[in-house]
């Protein structure tokens, strides 16, 4: 299996909230961008809380999400995976999160962009890298994989995340 390497993390220093995805798709990798998949959800929905709408060129959708304070990044990495499933996910390394919220000092808010993303967080990262006091939020996937929910009620979900006061 081909060993995949992750994006560099998406945050100016004013972030206050992390948007963490597991790995990159296929699709994105290949594209180099957050999100690439045409059916992920991602862009809509952070289209209509923050502006970041799918139409527009990546760079400013990064430079619409930094300016609401949102930081992008993923939990591994790298890992090896065959296709694009979080379910084939194996021999994964995790980010250096201690060090980014050194350089990040205003976040308070991890979002989790589905439950790969945080199952790898909390058994790779949480008791094993220097963190700061954090709010944890495990929202539904905005993948195509995770058909299982209506585009409404994953839009519901980021909404009050992202607009509320941090909970665990």
């Amino acid at each position: 299996m081909q060993r995949l390497n992750s994006f560099p993390p998406v945050a100016d220093r004013n972030a206050r909230i992390l948007i963490l995805g597991s790995m990159p798709g296929q699709r994105s990798l290949d594209a180099q961008q957050y999100y690439a998949h045409p059916h992920n959800a991602f862009w809509k929905i952070m289209g209509e809380l923050v502006g970041a709408h799918p139409h527009l060129p990546y760079a400013q959708r990064l430079q619409v999400m930094q300016n609401a304070h949102i930081a992008l990044w993923d939990v591994l990495h790298s890992c090896e995976r065959q296709g694009s499933l979080d379910s084939n996910i194996e021999a994964e390394q995790v980010n250096d999160f201690a060090a980014f919220f050194k350089r990040h000092p205003h976040i308070t808010r991890i979002c989790f962009n589905g439950a790969k993303a945080e199952e790898s967080f909390r058994r790779y990262v949480t008791g094993r890298q220097a963190l700061p006091e954090l709010h944890y939020t495990r929202l539904p996937s905005t993948s195509p994989a995770h058909a299982g929910m209506r585009y409404e009620e994953k839009l519901a979900a980021w909404r009050t995340s992202l607009t509320d006061s941090p909970q665990d």
